[in-house]
């Protein structure tokens, strides 16, 4: 929270996050080469990403350095960079998915405008901001089953956030929310 802002402002996080690609690829293909069993490992893309660089090219070039299969490097964009010039995001997004990567929406439900981008643009999986789970109460359990509902009829895969007890992850079960991240596990 505090180095993050600091590093949009100043134009460093591009920099900041084409080596954090790069390594998570070249971590992937030291795992490969050992023999060892990968699973896809997912890396942020900013909206800063998005507006100050080709994304696709930047990531399409390292993978093929590495080698890499697109299936195991998953892309997520936080719902933010999807508020500015959507085009040229869409077209990122687009590009991304036709070339085998999967992409996933983070933070939903963070913004203003979620469900209009939902008609805009393509993504494979949902991933619910942490703060649908931050309220016990039943208005936020309500919103957070209709969204999980709603995702399923859109044939899109959901990731809940922010897990931290077991009576969440029981309510996440019982309303169809397969998979969660957080401090819980």
């Amino acid at each position: 929270g505090a180095f993050i802002p600091v590093f949009e402002k100043n134009g460093f996080i591009k920099k900041l996050d084409s080596f954090i690609w790069e390594e998570v690829m070249k971590w992937l293909r030291g795992w490969i080469d050992k023999g060892r069993q990968v699973i896809p490992v997912s890396v942020n893309v900013s909206r800063i990403d998005i507006m100050g660089m080709d994304v696709f090219e930047t990531i399409n070039e390292i993978i093929k350095r590495y080698e890499i299969d697109p299936a195991l490097f998953e892309v997520e964009v936080t719902e933010s960079a999807y508020t500015n010039r959507p085009e040229r995001l869409i077209t990122t997004i687009e590009q991304l998915m036709r070339s085998g990567f999967t992409v996933l929406m983070d933070d939903f439900g963070s913004g203003y405008s979620s469900l209009n981008m939902l008609k805009d643009i393509s993504i494979d999986i949902l991933k619910l901001d942490m703060h649908f789970l931050d309220k016990e109460n039943q208005k936020s359990r309500d919103i957070l089953e209709s969204v999980v509902h709603m995702a399923k009829w859109l044939n899109l895969r959901v990731i809940a956030e922010g897990v931290e007890t077991k009576s969440q992850v029981d309510f996440l079960l019982n309303i169809g929310c397969e998979f969660a991240q957080g401090f819980y596990y």
